[in-house]
Formats: structure tokens, sequence, C-alpha cells
């Protein structure tokens, strides 16, 4: 301690200052622990609340399945459907959601909440085929702590089923226990790294499962019945809790593509309805899943392409502000009036340009032209077909160059309105043309952007074909069993629309991925896994076919 006075109301007052600056980390230490405390808590109230309504469809799908002879069998079966596709959804957010609580999957099965029940873990058939995989111990023949000789002690197999297309296969990882003669040391090989820790699914199994129920519109429940064919039990509830724990392996994948996205100077977007069942109560509602398309390879073919799906439960404008909020550029979109908030030029972190769809001003005409034959808007789409012919010509160039010749475009396109405006002025307001014409004259600036810069496109088709698949499964079944659902699909859809469009076959990429991270892959190497990148490197290995 110091003796002079001054110096001693000095070191008091530092001291002082010390405290309250501890006191005041330690405050905000309690904040930061009271906030996630109260998150996990808020988890796993969800995930009881989850648990009561899966019992809950467990006991109404047990009633409708009873149910199956009289006059409503038709009617009975749907619903019955309906509610496998509502289960398969839960389940698997039950599954995402105890993942984010221990922020890991490896727990052991022991800790689980009591409240999860799962289906007895049966053998894996006999007739499968085997393949073995041995795993030899370290030091097999010396023992590596004293040097003395070593004998094998026994033995642990772990056996994975795993799925080659169009079969099954059970693939055996033996690990030989090594005993020390001399001292008892015993070494063994380590487990074998799987995506699902003490699971019972390799990651081609995995990566089959996601592919058939995301791009084959296979539901879960449909999946088993399959397998079930195959002499291979698996219940949907065991696939719905694989489908949750993956869609939490494969977030931070999701996020990178995200990024990625939403670095483009231009994107093109599109959303589409999709049925959702409300759980508990038998009636659907409508939620919407919108694309965001990064594909800029007709003006340079070194791009990466990527699709961004994300689902919403409506189609307020506020969702595409949300899914944009961190992208500033050129927007191809329809004229969907939700959009128009993005294009205020205050905007942050950057004002958003729209660009209009000649392919819907098009569409329009041409239901005009079907409806009357002898209707003037063949002159219209006359006029519109050299702007596809000039179009066909300048792909694969330069924007420089685009822009040049879409010095032709724009004139034939001034020529366009000027011709809609002399046919508004004489047809009949409410008439089939007039309103067609009148969508187009409305879109006039943003119908003209493309031909004012050469990295835009003429029309918004790259986004609708995005979606198309998504119309397929829509028309075989009930899409979502909830919004827990939609949000899943919608990241899903993501990875695998994003494989097709970079020339990946889906199914073996998804395995190599889910093998790598249940290896342990770096999170810091993690655009390594995108499709492109993965394209990249596979195509370089010599080992690579």
């Amino acid at each position: 301690m110091p003796s002079d006075p001054d110096e001693l109301r000095a070191f008091a007052a530092a001291m002082k200052e010390r405290l309250a600056a501890s006191e005041q980390a330690l405050a905000q230490e309690r904040k930061a622990h009271n906030a996630t405390r109260d998150e996990l808590d808020a988890a796993r109230n969800a995930i009881k609340l989850t648990t009561l309504q899966i019992e809950k469809l467990k006991a109404q799908l047990a009633k409708l399945r009873r149910m199956k002879f009289g006059q409503s069998s038709e009617r009975m079966t749907q619903l019955a459907d309906q509610l496998e596709l509502t289960l398969e959804d839960l389940e698997a957010q039950q599954a995402h959601a105890e993942c984010v609580v221990r922020g890991q999957v490896d727990q052991d099965e022991t800790e689980e909440p009591k409240s999860r029940r799962k289906p007895k873990r049966a053998p894996l058939p006999d007739h499968l085929p085997r393949d073995v995989i041995m795993h030899p111990a370290p030091g097999e023949d010396r023992c590596a702590a004293c040097g003395g000789k070593a004998s094998v002690l026994g033995e642990d197999v772990t056996e994975v089923l795993e799925y080659v297309p169009a079969s099954f296969r059970v693939v055996r990882h033996v690990r030989p226990k090594v005993a020390c003669k001399c001292c008892d040391t015993i070494v063994q090989a380590s487990a074998p790294a799987l995506p699902i820790p003490r699971g019972r699914a390799g990651p081609g199994l995995l990566a089959h499962i996601i592919v058939a129920k995301f791009a084959d519109h296979l539901p879960l429940y449909r999946q088993s019945q399959i397998y079930a064919r195959e002499g291979v039990e698996l219940p949907r509830s065991t696939m719905a809790d694989w489908l949750g724990q993956v869609s939490w392996l494969l977030d931070p994948l999701v996020e990178r593509l995200c990024s990625h996205v939403m670095a483009s100077p231009k994107l093109h977007a599109d959303d589409t309805p999709v049925p959702v069942l409300a759980p508990g109560t038998g009636k659907t509602s409508t939620g919407r899943l919108w694309v965001y398309l990064r594909d800029n390879r007709r003006w340079s073919p070194s791009d990466k392409p990527a699709a961004l799906f994300r689902y919403s439960p409506d189609r307020k404008g506020e969702r595409p502000r949300e899914h944009l909020a961190a992208f500033a550029g050129f927007l191809q979109a329809d004229a969907y009036a939700g959009f128009n908030a993005l294009y205020d030029s205050g905007r942050e972190p950057g004002p958003i340009t729209p660009v209009a769809c000649w392919a819907h001003a098009r569409r329009k005409l041409h239901d005009v032209l079907v409806a009357d034959r002898g209707s003037a808007a063949r002159k219209g789409l006359a006029m519109i077909a050299q702007l596809y012919e000039i179009e066909r010509l300048v792909g694969g160039e330069p924007p420089m160059e685009r822009l040049r010749q879409r010095s032709a475009s724009q004139l034939i396109a001034l020529d366009f309105f000027a011709w809609a405006d002399s046919v508004l002025g004489q047809a009949s307001a409410r008439s089939p043309l007039a309103e067609a014409l009148r969508y187009a004259v409305k879109l006039k600036p943003a119908l003209l952007a493309y031909t004012q810069d050469g990295r835009l496109e003429i029309d918004n088709n790259l986004a609708e074909n995005a979606l198309r698949g998504i119309a397929v499964g829509r028309k075989n079944w009930l899409f979502a069993g909830a919004d827990c659902g939609g949000e899943r699909a919608a990241a899903m859809y993501s990875l695998l629309e994003t494989a097709k469009l970079n020339g990946v076959n889906p199914q073996v990429w998804l395995t190599d991925v889910l093998d790598r991270i249940g290896k342990g892959h770096p999170i810091n190497r993690l655009d390594e896994l995108l499709p492109w990148a993965w394209k990249a490197a596979r195509s370089s290995d010599p080992d690579v076919a």
C-alpha cells in the first residue's frame, strides 16, 4: 500500500473503478446467461409441446386407420395420409430442436428426454449383404506403451445400414481389441465417424431419404412402405428423427449458400403457393415458398449458380423484405405489389432496381389471342418475338456486347409501347386486350431495364424453372404437414436445386458431404462443400472417374 495520501487516494479510486468495471462485466455476463437460459427453456417447452402434438396426432391417425371401411373410406384415407405428413414434419422438427438444445447430436441415448419414445431398435436383417471394413488397432503387432508383443483380446462390431442406389447393404465396421502380453495395455481403433453418432444410418442412406423426399416427391411414410418390400423395416418416425438431425447438420451450409446468393449483383425471384395442414385441426392453410436465384452464366460463364428457397406462412410484403434484407442490386420478378417497398431509393444497405418479365407480358397477350384469333394482340406478340430472337443471338456474349446488340431491342420495345398506347386509346377499357396491355404499360420502365444493362435477362423464366419440381410434388400430395416442415423443405430444396444447377448429382454430392461432416470437416472450410467447389475438387482428383 502506498504511504503518500495522494497516492493512496489514487490507488483507492483505481480499485473503485476496477470494482465497478468488474460488477458491470458480471452484470452483463449474468444478463447473457439469463438470456441463454430463457432461450433454452423456450426450446425445451417447444419440444414438450411438439411431443404432445405428436402423441395427439398419432392417436388421430390410429383412429383413422381403423376406419378403413364405410362410405367415407376414401376421405378417411386422404386424412390419414395428411396426418402422416404432419407427423413427419413435427418429428423431424423435434429432432432438430433437440440438436439445438444440446448443441450437438452425439448425446448418449440414455440422456434423451423421457418424453421421447423411439421404436425399439431391431437387428439389421441377416439377408442383406455385408461389407466388412477393418479398423486396425494402433500398434497391432507391438504395444505402443512398452514395445511388448500384442495379442487380439476381442473386437467390437458396429453395423451401419447403408444405401447403394437400388439396393440395401450392411457395412460392418470391425475394430479388433489388442492387448499387450507384458503390460496389459489395450488398444483399439476409434469408432467409425457417422453423420448421426450412435445411429444406424450411413451417409448414403441419409442422402437417399432426403433426395427421395424433396427431389423425387416421396413422403417418408411412402418410403417406409417401399423399404418394407425389400425386407427392411424403417419406421417413418425413425426417418423423421434422422431428417431433423441432418437438417441441423446442414444449416451452416445453407447459410453459406445464402451469403453467396445475396452477393450477386442480380437476382431472380418468384414464389408459389403450398398447402399446409394445420396440426390437430384437419384444415389446410396456404403458405408460400419463395426462390431467390443467382444465375449469371449467360454473361459470366464462370459464375456459380445457386438457388435459395425460403418458406413463409403467408404472402405478406414483409416476407420478401426479410429475405432480401442483405441484398442490393437488380431484382427480376413479377409485378407483385409486396416487392414495391424494396425499390425505395433510400433503402439500406442499398437500392434494389426492379426488372420486369417479358414472358409475363407475352403470356397475357397470348391468352387474348387464343380466345380471339382475330385480336390485335397478334401484332404485339410478333414484336415480342423479335425481342426474343435478338436474345437468342446474344446468349453467352459478354455484357458490353449484349448491351450493344440490344440497342435494336430498345427500339422494338419502344415501338411496342407506342402501339400499346394507340390500342388502349381505341379499345374498351374492360376488354381482355386492354387489361393485358395495361399490365405491360404500367411496367414500362422495368420492362425496358434489360435493354440498358447487359447483365440482365429478358424474362424471369430461370426462377420459374427452379419452382417446377415443387409444382410436380404439390400435385401428388399435401406439401407440408406443418410450417416447420415448409421451412425444412426450403433448406433442403436450396441444397438440392443448387447441386442440380451446377451439374452435380444430388445423391452423390449429399452422400459425400454428410460423410465429411460426420468425420469432422472443419467449419472454417465449409465453402469446400458447396456444390461448385465440391465438383471442381472431384474433377481435379485423378482417382475419381
